[in-house]
Protein backbone atom coordinates (compact mmCIF):
# COMPACT_ATOMS: atom_id res chain seq x y z
CA UNK A 1 0.00 0.00 0.00
CA UNK A 2 1.33 3.40 -0.83
CA UNK A 3 2.50 5.84 1.82
CA UNK A 4 0.21 8.73 2.14
CA UNK A 5 2.25 11.61 1.16
CA UNK A 6 1.08 14.47 3.58
CA UNK A 7 1.67 11.94 6.59
CA UNK A 8 5.27 11.75 5.26
CA UNK A 9 5.68 15.38 5.59
CA UNK A 10 3.45 15.58 8.77
CA UNK A 11 0.70 18.01 7.53
CA UNK A 12 -3.13 18.04 6.76
CA UNK A 13 -4.86 18.11 3.50
CA UNK A 14 -5.45 21.64 4.41
CA UNK A 15 -1.87 22.48 4.53
CA UNK A 16 -0.86 25.66 3.17
CA UNK A 17 2.26 25.69 0.66
CA UNK A 18 4.44 27.46 3.75
CA UNK A 19 3.03 24.72 5.71
CA UNK A 20 4.19 21.92 3.15
CA UNK A 21 7.23 23.87 2.36
CA UNK A 22 8.22 24.17 6.12
CA UNK A 23 7.52 20.57 7.04
CA UNK A 24 9.59 19.31 3.97
CA UNK A 25 12.56 21.44 5.70
CA UNK A 26 12.66 19.93 8.50
CA UNK A 27 12.29 16.31 7.71
CA UNK A 28 14.74 16.47 4.87
CA UNK A 29 17.31 18.01 7.21
CA UNK A 30 16.12 15.17 9.60
CA UNK A 31 17.11 12.25 7.15
CA UNK A 32 19.46 14.01 4.99
CA UNK A 33 22.46 11.08 4.19
CA UNK A 34 24.91 13.66 5.68
CA UNK A 35 23.56 13.45 8.97
CA UNK A 36 24.26 9.33 8.44
CA UNK A 37 27.91 9.28 7.12
CA UNK A 38 29.21 7.43 10.14
CA UNK A 39 26.13 5.09 10.60
CA UNK A 40 25.65 1.36 10.19
CA UNK A 41 24.79 0.43 6.83
CA UNK A 42 21.48 -0.47 7.61
CA UNK A 43 20.63 2.63 9.17
CA UNK A 44 22.05 4.61 6.29
CA UNK A 45 19.89 2.42 3.83
CA UNK A 46 16.79 3.68 5.92
CA UNK A 47 17.49 7.05 5.89
CA UNK A 48 18.14 7.21 2.13
CA UNK A 49 14.91 5.29 1.37
CA UNK A 50 12.52 7.95 3.89
CA UNK A 51 14.91 10.96 2.26
CA UNK A 52 13.39 9.58 -1.31
CA UNK A 53 10.32 9.31 0.13
CA UNK A 54 10.03 12.56 1.77
CA UNK A 55 11.55 14.27 -1.52
CA UNK A 56 8.92 12.70 -3.80
CA UNK A 57 6.20 13.95 -1.63
CA UNK A 58 7.39 17.55 -1.46
CA UNK A 59 7.87 16.83 -5.50
CA UNK A 60 4.08 16.29 -5.98
CA UNK A 61 2.44 18.31 -2.87
CA UNK A 62 4.25 21.28 -4.25
CA UNK A 63 3.31 21.34 -7.51
CA UNK A 64 -0.12 22.69 -7.95
CA UNK A 65 -1.28 19.78 -11.03
CA UNK A 66 0.25 17.02 -9.14
CA UNK A 67 -1.49 18.00 -5.89
CA UNK A 68 -4.88 18.31 -7.31
CA UNK A 69 -4.71 15.04 -9.17
CA UNK A 70 -2.98 13.21 -5.84
CA UNK A 71 -6.12 14.22 -3.98
CA UNK A 72 -8.51 13.91 -6.30
CA UNK A 73 -7.57 10.12 -7.54
CA UNK A 74 -4.97 9.17 -5.31
CA UNK A 75 -2.11 9.26 -8.13
CA UNK A 76 -0.60 12.63 -9.18
CA UNK A 77 -0.97 11.73 -12.81
CA UNK A 78 -4.45 11.75 -12.64
CA UNK A 79 -7.09 8.81 -13.37
CA UNK A 80 -3.55 7.32 -15.88
CA UNK A 81 -1.56 7.20 -13.53
CA UNK A 82 -3.25 3.79 -12.30
CA UNK A 83 -1.64 1.70 -15.69
CA UNK A 84 1.22 2.08 -14.46
CA UNK A 85 3.32 3.77 -17.38
CA UNK A 86 3.34 7.29 -15.55
CA UNK A 87 6.18 9.50 -13.97
CA UNK A 88 6.38 12.22 -12.60
CA UNK A 89 8.81 15.04 -14.20
CA UNK A 90 11.38 17.08 -12.03
CA UNK A 91 9.87 19.93 -10.49
CA UNK A 92 11.39 23.09 -11.28
CA UNK A 93 13.99 24.72 -8.89
CA UNK A 94 16.44 22.06 -8.18
CA UNK A 95 14.57 21.06 -4.78
CA UNK A 96 16.52 20.37 -1.90
CA UNK A 97 20.21 21.41 -2.31
CA UNK A 98 17.98 24.61 -3.41
CA UNK A 99 16.09 25.05 -0.59
CA UNK A 100 18.74 24.23 1.91
CA UNK A 101 21.04 26.27 0.04
CA UNK A 102 18.92 29.73 0.51
CA UNK A 103 18.02 29.00 3.90
CA UNK A 104 21.66 27.96 5.22
CA UNK A 105 24.23 28.53 3.10
CA UNK A 106 24.55 24.99 2.00
CA UNK A 107 24.35 21.50 3.79
CA UNK A 108 27.05 19.22 4.95
CA UNK A 109 29.98 21.60 4.63
CA UNK A 110 28.96 23.15 0.71
CA UNK A 111 29.82 26.29 0.17
CA UNK A 112 29.64 29.12 -2.78
CA UNK A 113 33.57 28.24 -4.40
CA UNK A 114 32.98 32.42 -5.28
CA UNK A 115 32.34 33.57 -1.73
CA UNK A 116 34.95 35.64 -0.14
CA UNK A 117 37.47 33.11 1.68
CA UNK A 118 39.65 34.61 4.64
CA UNK A 119 43.04 33.35 4.61
CA UNK A 120 44.75 30.23 7.36
CA UNK A 121 46.26 31.60 10.05
CA UNK A 122 50.30 30.79 10.62
CA UNK A 123 51.35 29.36 13.88
CA UNK A 124 54.61 29.57 14.79
CA UNK A 125 57.41 29.41 17.52
CA UNK A 126 59.31 31.82 19.44
CA UNK A 127 62.05 31.14 22.06
CA UNK A 128 63.41 33.99 24.66
CA UNK A 129 65.57 34.23 26.93
CA UNK A 130 64.42 34.69 30.56
CA UNK A 131 65.57 38.29 30.39
CA UNK A 132 64.10 38.73 27.41
CA UNK A 133 61.02 37.98 28.48
CA UNK A 134 61.02 40.29 31.44
CA UNK A 135 62.26 43.21 29.55
CA UNK A 136 60.84 42.79 26.21
CA UNK A 137 62.10 42.78 22.87
CA UNK A 138 62.52 43.24 19.38
CA UNK A 139 62.89 40.21 17.39
CA UNK A 140 62.61 38.90 13.83
CA UNK A 141 60.92 36.53 12.39
CA UNK A 142 60.78 34.61 9.44
CA UNK A 143 58.59 32.52 7.80
CA UNK A 144 56.40 31.25 4.75
CA UNK A 145 53.31 32.20 3.52
CA UNK A 146 50.81 32.33 0.51
CA UNK A 147 51.12 35.71 -0.73
CA UNK A 148 48.35 37.14 -3.28
CA UNK A 149 49.95 36.28 -7.24
CA UNK A 150 51.06 39.93 -7.76
CA UNK A 151 50.90 39.52 -11.58
CA UNK A 152 47.10 38.09 -12.03
CA UNK A 153 46.01 39.67 -8.24
CA UNK A 154 44.48 36.27 -7.58
CA UNK A 155 42.59 35.39 -10.38
CA UNK A 156 44.75 32.48 -11.49
CA UNK A 157 44.18 34.19 -14.68
CA UNK A 158 47.00 35.57 -17.58
CA UNK A 159 44.85 38.03 -18.54
CA UNK A 160 41.00 38.77 -18.47
CA UNK A 161 40.29 37.12 -21.59
CA UNK A 162 41.42 34.09 -20.27
CA UNK A 163 38.39 33.74 -17.88
CA UNK A 164 35.41 32.17 -19.78
CA UNK A 165 32.06 31.39 -18.94
CA UNK A 166 32.03 27.53 -17.63
CA UNK A 167 30.12 25.85 -21.36
CA UNK A 168 28.78 22.87 -19.06
CA UNK A 169 27.28 25.22 -16.31
CA UNK A 170 26.89 28.45 -18.63
CA UNK A 171 27.85 30.14 -15.76
CA UNK A 172 25.58 29.18 -12.94
CA UNK A 173 27.84 26.34 -10.93
CA UNK A 174 25.54 23.65 -11.63
CA UNK A 175 23.92 21.24 -13.61
CA UNK A 176 20.59 19.73 -13.63
CA UNK A 177 20.43 15.99 -14.48
CA UNK A 178 17.34 13.88 -14.51
CA UNK A 179 17.34 10.25 -13.17
CA UNK A 180 14.63 7.47 -13.06
CA UNK A 181 13.57 6.41 -9.40
CA UNK A 182 11.40 3.57 -8.35
CA UNK A 183 9.40 6.68 -7.67
CA UNK A 184 9.80 8.11 -11.29
CA UNK A 185 12.00 10.48 -12.69
CA UNK A 186 13.90 12.91 -10.08
CA UNK A 187 16.41 16.21 -11.31
CA UNK A 188 19.32 16.18 -9.13
CA UNK A 189 20.98 19.39 -9.28
CA UNK A 190 24.67 18.62 -8.38
CA UNK A 191 27.78 21.34 -8.53
CA UNK A 192 29.03 21.41 -12.01
CA UNK A 193 32.42 19.08 -12.18
CA UNK A 194 33.82 21.23 -14.53
CA UNK A 195 34.22 24.59 -12.46
CA UNK A 196 33.92 23.56 -9.20
CA UNK A 197 30.64 25.47 -8.78
CA UNK A 198 32.71 28.76 -9.89
CA UNK A 199 30.66 29.01 -12.93
CA UNK A 200 34.07 30.23 -14.65
CA UNK A 201 37.26 28.56 -16.29
CA UNK A 202 40.78 29.76 -17.23
CA UNK A 203 41.58 29.06 -20.62
CA UNK A 204 45.29 30.10 -19.90
CA UNK A 205 46.64 30.54 -16.69
CA UNK A 206 48.83 32.60 -15.22
CA UNK A 207 52.23 31.89 -15.38
CA UNK A 208 53.87 33.26 -12.23
CA UNK A 209 51.50 31.03 -9.61
CA UNK A 210 50.68 28.39 -12.32
CA UNK A 211 46.88 29.73 -12.05
CA UNK A 212 46.64 29.03 -8.16
CA UNK A 213 46.08 33.03 -7.63
CA UNK A 214 48.88 32.43 -5.06
CA UNK A 215 52.61 32.07 -4.66
CA UNK A 216 54.45 31.20 -1.63
CA UNK A 217 56.96 33.73 -0.14
CA UNK A 218 59.52 33.75 2.41
CA UNK A 219 59.01 36.67 5.28
CA UNK A 220 61.49 38.73 7.08
CA UNK A 221 59.30 40.54 9.86
CA UNK A 222 60.14 42.60 13.51
CA UNK A 223 58.41 41.44 16.18
CA UNK A 224 57.92 43.90 19.50
CA UNK A 225 57.34 41.90 21.88
CA UNK A 226 55.87 43.27 25.50
CA UNK A 227 57.79 42.46 28.83
CA UNK A 228 56.08 39.80 31.17
CA UNK A 229 55.42 36.92 28.11
CA UNK A 230 55.63 33.31 29.93
CA UNK A 231 55.93 29.54 28.27
CA UNK A 232 53.05 29.31 26.41
CA UNK A 233 52.08 32.92 26.00
CA UNK A 234 50.04 33.38 22.44
CA UNK A 235 50.76 36.76 20.49
CA UNK A 236 48.28 37.46 17.35
CA UNK A 237 49.50 39.47 14.98
CA UNK A 238 46.97 40.60 12.94
CA UNK A 239 46.93 40.09 8.84
CA UNK A 240 49.98 38.81 8.79
CA UNK A 241 49.21 35.46 7.80
CA UNK A 242 47.99 33.57 4.48
CA UNK A 243 46.11 35.33 1.83
CA UNK A 244 42.53 35.14 1.22
CA UNK A 245 40.92 34.09 -1.57
CA UNK A 246 37.83 35.96 -3.63
CA UNK A 247 38.59 38.71 -1.48
CA UNK A 248 38.57 37.65 1.96
CA UNK A 249 41.13 39.14 4.35
CA UNK A 250 44.05 37.44 5.43
CA UNK A 251 45.09 35.34 8.35
CA UNK A 252 46.75 36.03 11.08
CA UNK A 253 50.38 35.26 12.56
CA UNK A 254 50.02 33.63 15.49
CA UNK A 255 53.43 33.26 17.81
CA UNK A 256 53.47 30.84 20.34
CA UNK A 257 56.69 31.57 23.13
CA UNK A 258 58.68 29.45 24.92
CA UNK A 259 61.07 30.88 27.77
CA UNK A 260 64.09 29.73 28.71
CA UNK A 261 64.54 28.62 32.34
CA UNK A 262 67.05 31.07 34.73
CA UNK A 263 69.65 29.81 36.72
CA UNK A 264 68.98 31.88 39.49
CA UNK A 265 65.02 32.37 39.48
CA UNK A 266 61.87 30.14 39.74
CA UNK A 267 58.80 31.91 38.46
CA UNK A 268 55.65 30.46 39.36
CA UNK A 269 52.78 33.32 37.60
CA UNK A 270 54.47 36.63 38.32
CA UNK A 271 56.31 36.13 41.23
CA UNK A 272 59.92 34.91 41.34
CA UNK A 273 61.18 32.74 44.08
CA UNK A 274 64.98 32.33 44.65
CA UNK A 275 67.64 31.10 47.55
CA UNK A 276 69.84 33.28 49.69
CA UNK A 277 73.05 31.12 51.67
CA UNK A 278 74.39 33.04 54.89
CA UNK A 279 76.44 31.75 57.37
CA UNK A 280 75.78 30.81 60.78
CA UNK A 281 76.86 34.07 62.37
CA UNK A 282 74.65 36.11 60.14
CA UNK A 283 72.24 33.98 60.67
CA UNK A 284 72.14 34.61 64.80
CA UNK A 285 73.34 38.86 64.76
CA UNK A 286 71.19 39.53 61.72
CA UNK A 287 72.64 41.22 58.84
CA UNK A 288 71.97 43.36 55.45
CA UNK A 289 72.66 42.03 52.02
CA UNK A 290 73.09 43.90 49.12
CA UNK A 291 71.17 41.48 46.55
CA UNK A 292 70.99 41.83 42.90
CA UNK A 293 67.71 41.07 41.65
CA UNK A 294 65.96 41.80 37.77
CA UNK A 295 65.47 45.46 38.65
CA UNK A 296 68.94 45.54 40.04
CA UNK A 297 70.35 46.04 43.83
CA UNK A 298 68.20 45.64 46.53
CA UNK A 299 68.33 45.70 50.30
CA UNK A 300 67.73 42.44 51.73
CA UNK A 301 67.59 42.82 55.91
CA UNK A 302 67.74 39.01 57.05
CA UNK A 303 66.08 39.47 61.01
CA UNK A 304 68.57 38.64 63.83
CA UNK A 305 68.21 34.73 64.94
CA UNK A 306 66.42 33.68 61.65
CA UNK A 307 65.76 30.14 60.54
CA UNK A 308 66.86 28.46 57.69
CA UNK A 309 63.69 27.72 55.21
CA UNK A 310 62.43 31.43 55.72
CA UNK A 311 60.78 33.46 53.07
CA UNK A 312 61.29 37.05 52.83
CA UNK A 313 59.05 39.41 50.42
CA UNK A 314 60.57 41.89 48.25
CA UNK A 315 57.67 43.74 46.91
CA UNK A 316 57.92 44.82 43.25
CA UNK A 317 60.92 42.33 42.67
CA UNK A 318 59.23 39.90 40.69
CA UNK A 319 58.77 38.65 37.23
CA UNK A 320 56.97 42.22 34.58
CA UNK A 321 53.01 41.75 34.43
CA UNK A 322 52.11 41.51 30.46
CA UNK A 323 50.61 44.83 29.05
CA UNK A 324 50.70 46.34 33.00
CA UNK A 325 53.08 48.86 34.50
CA UNK A 326 53.50 46.45 37.54
CA UNK A 327 55.85 43.89 38.59
CA UNK A 328 55.14 40.95 40.67
CA UNK A 329 57.02 39.99 43.81
CA UNK A 330 60.25 38.35 44.78
CA UNK A 331 60.63 35.67 47.72
CA UNK A 332 63.84 34.82 49.12
CA UNK A 333 64.50 31.97 50.91
CA UNK A 334 67.10 31.58 53.59
CA UNK A 335 69.35 29.14 53.46
CA UNK A 336 71.88 28.80 56.47
CA UNK A 337 75.25 26.95 55.49
CA UNK A 338 76.58 24.97 58.78
CA UNK A 339 80.47 25.18 58.42
CA UNK A 340 82.24 22.33 57.77
CA UNK A 341 86.45 21.00 58.00
CA UNK A 342 86.10 22.15 61.66
CA UNK A 343 89.67 21.88 63.49
CA UNK A 344 90.05 21.30 66.81
CA UNK A 345 89.93 24.88 68.28
CA UNK A 346 86.91 25.89 66.38
CA UNK A 347 85.16 22.36 67.90
CA UNK A 348 86.28 23.11 71.25
CA UNK A 349 84.74 27.01 70.90
CA UNK A 350 81.48 25.91 68.93
CA UNK A 351 81.03 23.44 72.20
CA UNK A 352 81.79 26.12 75.03
CA UNK A 353 79.03 28.69 72.82
CA UNK A 354 76.64 25.88 72.87
CA UNK A 355 77.26 24.87 76.47
CA UNK A 356 76.76 28.66 77.42
CA UNK A 357 73.52 29.36 75.89
CA UNK A 358 70.62 29.57 78.57
CA UNK A 359 67.13 27.55 78.01
CA UNK A 360 65.35 29.12 75.38
CA UNK A 361 67.97 29.41 73.14
CA UNK A 362 68.39 26.04 72.06
CA UNK A 363 66.59 24.35 69.50
CA UNK A 364 63.63 21.96 70.68
CA UNK A 365 65.22 18.63 69.66
CA UNK A 366 65.63 15.21 71.21
CA UNK A 367 69.11 14.59 71.11
CA UNK A 368 70.49 10.72 72.61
Amino acid sequence: MAKDLYELLGVNKNASEDEIKSAYRKMALKYHPDRFASASDQEKKSAEEKFKEINHAYEVLSNKTKKDNYDRYGNEDGPQGFGGGGGFEGFEGGGFDDILSSLFGGFGGRRNPNAPRDGEDITMNVTLTFNEAYTGVTKTVRFTRDSECPDCHGSGAKDAQSVKVCPYCHGSGYVTQTQRTMFGQQSVRTVCSNCGGKGKVISDKCKTCKGNGSVRRDVVKEIKIPGGVDTGTRMTVRYEGNCGRNGGQKGDLIIVFTVQASPIYKRVGNDLFADQHITVYDAAVGCDIMLETMKGPAKLKIPEGVQTGTKIRLKGNGMKILNRDSYGDLYVTVKVDTPRGLDKKQLKLLKEFEDSLKDGQKPRYNKS
